[in-house]
């Protein structure tokens, strides 16, 4: 993974607990990074509005502007879901074989089971703007383009 890569990937975690603290989506459905362009696909009942998508914006870049660590984390998997719950997972399950998990923290932001390289701060990933959202209703998803920049 390119270092443009690690940066727009971390960019999801971000994003992800922005869209949780606006929108209040749990699930991820997917999640897409091709340099500095990313991808964020969210179970979501209703289409938000433009403001709302306003707000998701600001919230993550706020956090960015915070410069706050990244905690990467390896630990058994039941140990993981008896400090987080079901918090760490998306709607791509994990096979039962898989005992250890490599978990991306931002404490008090997101938390979840991800095997991806990721920057030590947030503040590494610049700055990020959502380029184009689309909203299905008959799958519940909000799809959220972006990109980042320094």
């Amino acid at each position: 993974m390119s270092s443009h890569e690690v940066r727009t990937h971390t960019a999801l975690h971000v994003l992800k607990g922005a869209v949780q603290k606006v929108l209040g989506a749990e699930w991820t459905a997917g999640v897409y990074v091709k340099g500095s362009q990313g991808r964020l696909t969210v179970q979501l009942q209703e289409k938000p509005t433009d403001e709302e998508l306003a707000r998701v914006e600001e919230e993550a870049n706020a956090k960015i502007a915070e410069d706050a660590p990244i905690e990467e984390l390896e630990m058994e998997r039941a140990e993981a879901e008896a400090r987080w719950g079901d918090a760490i997972y998306d709607l791509f399950p994990l096979p039962a074989s898989i005992t250890r998990l490599r978990i991306a923290h931002i404490p008090g932001w997101n938390v979840n089971a991800c095997r991806e390289a990721h920057t030590e701060t947030t503040g590494e990933i610049g700055a990020l703007r959502i380029t184009k959202t689309r909203f299905r209703p008959s799958r519940q998803t909000l799809e959220i383009s972006f990109d980042i920049r320094t």
